[in-house]
């Protein structure tokens, strides 16, 4: 079911999401629904609270393209934490679901490891790179009620975009 994406603005953005204290059917139902949210508005990634449940889970996926490590997959985490950041800050355009039609410059390090649980209630740690770890730090930042353009680089620096040109993916 395709969920309706909270913008900017709206209080459920701003707060700290709490802790998914049990994965039930409901959960699952929840992981579905936000991947199939996230494809309609043709985003990468997509936390909880972006439809208006603050629970600390958000999902990530990226078309496969052979540059991109990591890409094709479809990640699903449930409580993730960061463990580690590595690699060079590196500057990049970011969108979000949240905000459409808008873009701005973030720095964010190219490489993080983040654990959390999968869908089935497994222990997963992952080591992303490039493209995911950025969009995966924007959902976990989701989770704290911490939006990209609290981040930017050059505050006064954001531009409108028109999506449906530039077919330019937002987090």
């Amino acid at each position: 079911m395709i969920r309706e994406v909270k913008r900017i603005g709206d209080p459920v953005l701003r707060k700290k999401a709490k802790k998914v204290e049990k994965i039930t059917r409901d959960v699952l139902k929840l992981i579905d629904d936000m991947l199939e949210t996230m494809h309609h508005h043709n985003g990468v990634g997509l936390a909880a609270p972006q439809i208006g449940i603050p629970q600390r889970m958000f999902v990530v996926e990226m078309e496969h393209n052979d540059e991109i490590p990591g890409s094709g997959i479809t990640y699903a985490l449930i409580n993730p934490e960061l463990l580690r950041t590595d690699g060079a800050l590196l500057t990049g355009a970011e969108g979000c679901l949240s905000i459409p039609g808008w873009r701005g410059d973030v720095e964010r390090p190219t490489k993080a490891i983040i654990k959390g649980q999968d869908r089935h209630g497994n222990r997963i740690k992952v080591e992303v790179e490039g493209g995911i770890a950025r969009a995966m730090l924007h959902e976990l930042d989701h989770l704290d009620g911490v939006l990209y353009i609290d981040k930017l680089t050059a505050p006064d620096r954001i531009w409108q975009v028109d999506e449906a040109a530039v077919g330019v993916p937002a987090e």
